[in-house]
């Protein structure tokens, strides 16, 4: 059928995609908190084993990947009912699930009260998280979408897109606020406020939500009798769809997620981590380019309504391949200046007969591994090389004792200082250029995507369509980014060595991009 349908008004529109934008706003903060936290290393601290603090972090973050993991699966389930049952009703019961498991975060005690107990209840209810998640974003997007006019659904649903920056910023700015307000607590349990907030969101969010109406193209579907009667095996037969899931996953979703993922996250951790900046510094910046990067989300998906979708997905993934490193040198470079002309300055080779590293253990082998991991915690890059024992060099220098203990004062004499710092109004001014960048390359990538996935797929399966490729693509692609950049880092110890994993889903992501991608977007409906 037709997806023609009355068209609403300007104040309906404005319901629509404030109601919808909002409550996707509310989703990625309850989904995103965990992240935020991680990154401080609270979370790894209160719910793992204490005695490796890397190791906690690695673990943290591989149990924010595990609710990434498990949204395609939520895509299934909650796409066969956005199909049947409507868009409306299940992006209901995607954020009632959603605020309901953050809130429960809140509450589990930590590993020294219950043991293994409370990271197990924490995968628990991060699964849960990731099955909401999975039905969350296609069904607000294509709600937004089915009621756009022909030519602005670009426009309109890139308020959706932003919306995930915007969860991601009102997920930084509660934790500031709770850290402000509880800042004598808040080690000991302020850090769960942030968690039991999502209760609030979620009345918000279903009071809005309430008042919607389902969207015009199903109503119209569905009096029809057109509705799919098995929409995820129908997305595997219907004409031509494997090829566009293929596309949907490998060339779209794959390639926006890592992209923002490392705009976002990894300058977060890379900031707070192996740059050893002031934390709350740390989250404020990172805010503060998130707040810059929101409008390019809307620009970018504005301009997709006049070029095609496909120029500036193309145009972005490009961008990222040659940008990316140069954006995290200017970072590290601002961040930390003294850090950085230290590394280049008194570079430090660990050699022996087997030097190798082990994030993955409590206490490494060996007196090199053991080094090794000093120095991984320390955020200090290093290289490894052959010996017939252990010796440590600091630019070119020996360290009379290969123990950890010798080697940090060796670094410290070298001009090496691991104390927080407070960057200068000119540092902070370079690391948000440096941000702006990388959130106008989100915004190229992930602007357009939510109304190119929505005119991808014919209507009577576009919401299994586009939310399994789309969550499979950004759930393990990108929701893993954390976790596998860390163990790059980690088993390197060079902090930018985990970008190479962005760019190769990139280069990926483009090469499907410029070859399968067909355009979406009618010529006249472009020039509307």
């Amino acid at each position: 059928m037709s997806d023609t349908v009355c068209e609403p008004s300007a104040g309906e529109m404005r319901m629509v995609i404030g109601a919808s934008s909002l409550g996707t706003v509310f989703e990625w903060y309850d989904f995103f908190i965990w992240g935020t936290l991680t990154a401080t290393g609270i979370l790894g601290r209160t719910f793992f084993p204490s005695g490796n603090e890397t190791l906690a972090t690695l673990l943290s973050w591989a149990t924010f990947a595990v609710g990434f993991g498990f949204r395609p699966l939520g895509a299934v389930l909650f796409g066969f009912l956005g199909d049947r049952m409507g868009r409306k009703y299940t992006f209901l019961v995607t954020i009632a699930v959603m605020g309901l498991a953050t809130a429960g975060i809140g509450l589990i005690p930590g590993y020294a009260e219950i043991g293994i107990t409370a990271p197990l209840l924490i995968l628990a209810l991060r699964v849960a998280q990731g099955l909401a998640l999975g039905g969350e974003y296609g069904g607000a997007a294509i709600y937004v979408a089915e009621h756009s006019p022909p030519g602005r659904a670009g426009f309109h649903t890139s308020f959706i897109q932003a919306s995930v920056v915007g969860g991601f910023i009102l997920s930084l700015v509660v934790v500031l606020l709770f850290k402000l307000g509880f800042a004598s607590v808040w080690d000991a349990w302020g850090w769960r406020l942030p968690f039991l907030f999502s209760l609030v969101l979620l009345a918000i969010s279903l009071w809005m939500r309430l008042k919607l109406s389902e969207s015009p193209v199903f109503k119209a579907m569905k009096e029809a009798g057109e509705t799919s009667g098995n929409p995820f095996l129908e997305s595997f037969t219907y004409p031509g769809n494997k090829k566009r899931l293929f596309v949907a996953l490998f060339g779209i979703a794959a390639g926006l997620t890592v992209v923002w993922y490392t705009s976002m996250f990894s300058v977060l951790s890379f900031l707070s981590g192996p740059m050893r900046m002031d934390q709350t510094a740390a989250q404020l910046i990172t805010g503060a380019g998130a707040v810059i990067g929101v409008g390019f989300f809307v620009l970018f998906g504005k301009l997709s309504d006049k070029v095609g979708r496909k120029p500036p997905i193309v145009f972005g993934y490009a961008l990222t391949l040659i940008l990316l490193f140069p954006c995290f040198y200017v970072i590290a470079s601002a961040a930390n200046p003294g850090l950085a002309k230290a590394a280049l300055r008194e570079p430090v080779i660990v050699a022996g007969p087997k030097c190798s590293y082990d994030p993955f253990t409590l206490n490494q082998r060996d007196e090199c591994g053991r080094i090794l991991d000093h120095l991984s915690k320390l955020g200090v890059l290093y290289k490894t090389a052959k010996a017939p024992s252990v010796v440590v060099t600091i630019g070119g220098q020996v360290v009379p004792k290969s123990e950890p203990a010798a080697v940090e004062a060796a670094l410290k004499e070298a001009g090496y200082h691991f104390e927080r710092i407070m960057p200068g109004p000119v540092d902070i001014a370079m690391i948000l250029v440096a941000m702006t960048v990388l959130m106008a390359l989100c915004g190229a990538t992930f602007g357009p995507v939510a109304a190119l996935l929505s005119e991808m797929f014919p209507s009577r399966i576009r919401y299994s369509s586009m939310s399994i490729p789309y969550h499979i693509g950004t759930g393990y692609f990108g929701g893993f980014l954390p976790f596998i950049s860390q163990y790059i880092v980690a088993r390197t110890g060079n902090p930018f060595a985990g970008l190479w994993y962005t760019l190769a889903v990139v280069a990926m992501a483009l090469l499907v991009t410029m070859l399968g991608l067909r355009e979406t977007v009618a010529p006249r409906d472009r020039a509307r």
